[in-house]
């Protein structure tokens, strides 16, 4: 803590991001990860001890400098994960909001649990946009792929709908892991049962992350499996859409 302002642990900041939310922002990256999914290019900010503290304040004053930039836009908060410091993204959100600021939120939603359901309504009620990262669409897949059950994906994924926080869906495709087409068409039986979901976003595998296993000293754990390419994953993005469309939900964006 620093006087009697709260502190969270954020790895970095990235200015005038366009990939994360609508329009151009400021990218928050959290420190700290329970999950080591095998194709994370954020190795770095797994350890929630590592760091830098920031204010609410502090970081805010990052986007007021560059709000000129922002328009169409907003902050997002990204990791690692952020929910693993609620109460800080929470101030942080909640501030921004008083600042008439967009905040989107870029998490798997691993470590939701209802019994903080009080404390999530509250981040609920200030956040704007949810980019949930659904990993894998079965619970034997999502524990191979991230160490991590997908119970936790799904009860955070029901409570964001009965708050009504517009959501956009997120999935990763990695060539022989998470490229399947039941797998995919899994998937978009999951998104189809959401009403709150606005958005599908299909990305393809990529190794841009690997030079930092090597600066870190740890195995790549996916060795050798070729990246996607784009084409490829837009034809994965059809399977997911159609298995959207057998829940009688026809998404457009």
């Amino acid at each position: 803590m620093k006087g009697c302002n709260m502190t969270g642990r954020i790895h970095s900041t990235e200015s005038f991001g366009t990939v994360d939310g609508p329009g151009v922002r400021l990218v928050i990256f959290f420190q700290g990860c329970p999950m080591r999914c095998r194709y994370c290019h954020n190795p770095d900010t797994w350890a929630a001890i590592s760091g830098t503290e920031r204010t609410a304040e502090e970081l805010l004053e990052i986007y007021e400098r560059g709000r000129p930039f922002y328009r169409g836009g907003g902050i997002t908060a990204t990791g690692g994960e952020p929910l693993m410091q609620l109460a800080f993204l929470t101030e942080l959100f909640e501030k921004a909001k008083k600042r008439e600021i967009h905040t989107c939120l870029d998490t798997s939603g691993i470590v939701y649990t209802d019994k903080k359901e009080a404390e999530y309504e509250r981040l609920f009620a200030a956040t704007d946009l949810v980019l949930l990262d659904i990993k894998h669409s079965t619970e034997e897949g999502h524990l191979a792929l991230t160490g991590k059950s997908l119970k936790p994906v799904l009860a955070f994924a029901r409570a964001l709908e009965a708050a009504d926080v517009p959501v956009i869906v997120r999935h990763v495709c990695v060539p022989g892991i998470t490229d399947g087409e039941e797998e995919l068409r899994e998937l978009g039986r999951l998104v189809g049962g959401l009403r709150n979901v606005k958005g599908l976003d299909v990305l393809a595998y990529h190794t841009l992350g690997v030079p930092k296993y090597k600066e870190l000293k740890i195995p790549y754990p996916l060795e050798g499996i070729p990246e996607m390419k784009p084409e490829e994953a837009k034809a994965a993005r059809k399977i997911v859409l159609e298995g959207i469309r057998k829940t009688g939900v026809t998404l457009r964006k």
